[in-house]
C-alpha cells in the first residue's frame, strides 16, 4: 500500500461535526475582531450586542427542540458539563437511577461516582445487538424510589434511535424525571422537549447542531426544575447583592462568562440550519445511512452494525484489530475514522465487540454520497490486501 498522498477526507461526524457552515467561521471572526464585549456584564453597546447573541442563539435552540420559554435553555461549555448539571443537581442520597447498556462515559461516570460516594442506585437496562433499547423494559424498572431515567436518543456507536417518547409520556404525572442525552440527534433529528415528554434535555453544539467545539445547553422543563439545584456558583451579572445563587433560569446554571465567541458561530451555525428543509435533510441522511450500510455488503469477514436512522455504522473484522484498519485508512487513503469503544463501554459487551471495540464511519451534513463511495472503495481494498475472512 503505497501511495501518493491523499486528499483529507474526514468520517467522524459522531464525535464533532466538519467544516461548519461558512457562516458559522465568519459570526465567530466577526464578533472576536469587532466586538469580544463579555455578555451580561455591561450596559455599553458591544456589551448590549453581546446580550443580543446569546439571546438569539438560545432562541433558536428553544425552537429547534419545541420549548416556548427560551429562558429554560442553558448554556454550557459542551454536552458533558450539561449532563453533570442535570445529574448532580437532581439526584440525592438514596435516590434511584434507570439507565442503559448504551450510554456515553459522559453519562455513566457521573451517575458511577454518584453510586459510589452518595448511595445512589443504578440499574442499567441492556440493548440488543442493533444497540436499541426497549422502551418498557426501562419502564419495567422504574419505582416510587427512582427520580431519574436517563437514556441517549442515539447511540454514538450504533446510530440506534432510542424510542424516547414512549418512556418519557408514560412518565408524566409521576416525581420521575427523564433525562435526554442528545448529543447524537440535535440538529438532525426533530426533537419536541413537551411532546416527547422530555424533563432535561442534554447536547453538546458542535455535532448535528452546527455550532463550534466549547458549546452546549440543557434545557430543564418546570417539571425538573423544581428539584434542580445549581451545581457550579459564582458571578451571574445579575442579582449580585446576593451570596445566593438567583432562583432564576437560566442564571441559576450559568455563573461565569458565557463563550460568546463560540455562541456567535453556533448563532450562525443555528440559522442555517433553520434554512435547511427538515424533509430534505432526512432525506439525505437516509441516504447516507443507506449507502453507509452498502459500504460493508458481502465483505468477507465483517460485522457491520447500524446506520439505520443515522448514518453512523461500526464495523468489526474478523481476526484483525479494528485500529490497524483505522491506521491504514488514514495513512494510505487520507479517511480519518475513529476505532475503539468510543467512550462507551457498556454497549460493546452487549454487541459482543470488547475489548477492542468497532470501526466507526460517521457522517454529517456536508458528507457527500462520493465521498462515501471513496471510502467503500479504500475498505474493499483493505480488507482484500490484508486477506481478510
Amino acid at each position: 500500500m503505497n501511495r501518493p498522498t491523499p486528499t483529507r477526507l474526514y468520517l467522524d461526524h459522531a464525535a464533532t461535526g466538519w467544516p461548519k457552515p461558512e457562516n458559522v467561521y465568519q459570526a465567530m471572526d466577526r464578533y472576536a475582531r469587532d466586538n469580544g464585549a463579555a455578555a451580561g456584564r455591561g450596559a455599553y453597546a458591544s456589551g448590549i450586542s453581546a446580550d443580543q447573541i446569546v439571546a438569539s442563539c438560545r432562541r433558536r435552540l428553544a425552537r429547534l427542540i419545541g420549548v416556548a420559554d427560551p429562558q429554560q435553555v442553558a448554556l454550557f461549555s459542551n454536552g458533558t458539563t450539561a449532563l453533570n448539571a442535570a445529574i448532580f443537581g437532581v439526584l440525592r442520597p438514596g435516590d434511584q437511577v434507570v439507565t442503559t447498556a448504551i450510554e456515553h462515559n459522559s453519562l455513566l461516570r457521573p451517575l458511577e461516582s454518584l453510586r459510589f460516594d452518595a448511595d445512589v442506585s443504578l440499574e442499567i437496562i441492556p440493548c440488543d445487538e442493533a444497540g436499541r433499547v426497549d422502551p418498557q423494559a426501562i419502564l419495567d424498572r422504574v419505582t416510587r424510589k427512582t427520580k431519574l431515567v436517563a437514556v441517549s436518543h442515539a447511540s454514538n456507536v450504533t446510530g440506534a434511535v432510542q424510542d424516547i417518547a414512549t418512556v418519557g409520556k408514560a412518565l408524566r404525572g409521576t416525581e420521575t424525571l427523564l433525562l435526554c442525552d442528545a448529543a447524537q440527534t440535535l440538529g438532525y433529528l426533530p426533537i419536541d422537549l413537551p411532546e416527547f415528554g422530555i424533563d432535561l434535555l442534554a447536547s453538546p453544539g458542535h455535532k448535528g447542531a452546527c455550532g463550534p467545539l466549547g458549546t452546549g445547553l440543557l434545557a430543564v422543563s418546570p417539571k425538573a426544575l423544581e428539584r434542580l439545584r445549581p451545581t457550579i456558583f459564582g458571578g451571574t451579572g445579575s442579582v449580585s447583592e446576593s451570596l445566593v445563587m438567583p432562583d432564576a433560569m437560566p442564571s441559576r446554571l450559568e455563573p461565569g462568562n458565557l463563550n460568546v465567541t463560540a455562541l456567535a458561530g453556533w448563532d450562525a451555525g443555528l440559522a442555517w440550519l433553520a434554512s435547511d428543509d427538515p424533509a430534505a435533510r432526512a432525506g439525505r441522511l437516509g441516504q447516507l445511512a443507506q449507502l453507509l450500510r452498502q459500504c460493508a455488503a458481502a465483505l468477507p469477514g465483517v460485522r457491520a452494525i447500524g446506520a439505520d436512522h443515522l448514518p453512523i455504522l461500526s464495523l468489526t473484522f474478523a481476526g484483525t484489530d479494528v485500529g490497524l484498519i483505522a491506521s491504514l485508512l488514514d495513512t494510505e487513503y487520507g479517511i480519518e475514522a475513529r476505532s475503539g469503544l468510543h467512550c462507551a463501554p457498556l454497549i460493546h459487551r452487549q454487541l459482543g465487540s470488547s475489548p477492542g471495540g468497532t470501526l466507526r464511519i460517521s457522517a454529517g451534513h456536508s458528507t457527500t454520497p462520493k465521498q462515501l463511495q471513496r471510502f467503500a472503495a479504500a475498505l474493499r481494498e483493505i480488507v482484500t490486501e490484508l486477506e481478510i475472512r
